[in-house]
């Protein structure tokens, strides 16, 4: 299979009561079990990658996600997760990802609303699609007193912004919290979600989608959740049982020794997940409409290079100022 265009995954699965699932990629072995499940299971995914996991492994591991992906059997969009600002999106964007997220959602909604019509000009120049937020999901080191740093999205202004920017999908804040709760209150509001999809009826995102009952997130998925984020509920599973085998096995050192354990209880999550989403199987909706599955071909570092330094207004360049 060759990657296709996450805006086309999400669409179809808003229009079909499914969501994709969004698996951040903590290193190499997350992408081989991510793949292997989603072939298993007849799954489209969505592989993307968090800025910090980005610091950490550099663009190799855009090249490697790639690799893989073209060689799937089963459709793939690599994503930019919470791009800082427009330096990580052009950064993905040179780098080949085929969907960015521009995250200024802690900036005013002027600003915010700015800085993704900004990016959605740059990245639809090149077929990329884009992912903004408006709201606040919750962060689990905020203070219980102040909602756990919860701002509700309000549908009204979120039409406005999706009016306004062009964006492809919106990240809407419900009640989730990225990371574990630390107090169990997983709270998605699922009457503020049915009001702002009867106003946008477009695909939504779910942020903070580890650690929730599963009868919400199929209600989410029911009301318009199209995209649900999963990182903490996979790597907390991966990396406990690789200390475990460490701390078990001191003498031993070798990965394949050290990791298939892991991989396996990785899996299972990843497959409890797919399910859970209802994406298992949905490949062929993708393979059946072939008018739609065009691949993204590559494009040259130059080309992006002259969109970025060349074709912008003077409305673009000044967005951020």
């Amino acid at each position: 299979m060759v990657l296709v265009s996450s805006k086309y995954l999400v669409d179809k699965a808003y229009e079909n009561h499914f969501a994709v699932g969004a698996f951040n990629v903590g290193n190499s072995e997350f992408v081989k079990n991510i793949i292997s499940v989603a072939e298993e299971l007849r799954a489209p995914v969505i592989m993307q990658i968090h800025p910090f996991e980005y610091d950490l492994m550099g663009s190799d591991i855009v090249y490697y996600v790639r690799e893989a992906a073209m060689t799937a059997n089963i459709p793939v969009a690599i994503h930019l997760d919470h791009g800082r600002d427009t330096n990580d999106v052009l950064r993905a964007i040179r780098d080949q990802m085929n969907s960015v997220m521009i995250d200024t959602s802690g900036k005013p909604f002027d600003e915010n609303l700015a800085n993704v019509r900004q990016t959605v000009d740059i990245a639809h120049r090149v077929g990329v699609a884009v992912e903004a937020e408006l709201g606040s999901i919750g962060n689990r080191n905020a203070n219980a007193d102040n909602n756990m740093g919860r701002v509700y999205t309000d549908p009204i202004s979120a039409k406005e912004f999706v009016d306004k920017t062009g964006v492809d999908d919106l990240a809407v804040a419900i009640g989730t919290v990225h990371g574990p709760y630390p107090s169990g209150d997983n709270d998605i509001k699922i009457d503020r979600l049915e009001a702002i999809d009867n106003v946008l009826h477009m695909p939504l995102v779910l942020h903070g989608g580890s650690n929730n009952p599963d009868v919400k997130i199929r209600e989410a998925i029911a009301h318009g959740i199209a995209k649900v984020n999963i990182s903490t509920d996979i790597k907390m599973p991966f990396y406990h049982a690789i200390k475990d085998n460490v701390l078990s096995k001191p003498g031993l050192y070798e990965p394949w020794v050290m990791t298939p354990e892991a991989d396996e209880i990785q899996k299972k999550v990843l497959r409890e997940k797919m399910k859970l989403f209802s994406s298992d199987g949905k490949a062929d909706l993708y393979f059946a409409d072939s008018v739609n599955l065009n691949p993204l071909y590559p494009y040259p570092e130059d080309k992006v290079d002259h969109i970025i330094y060349h074709d912008q207004t003077d409305e673009t360049l000044t967005a951020d100022n």
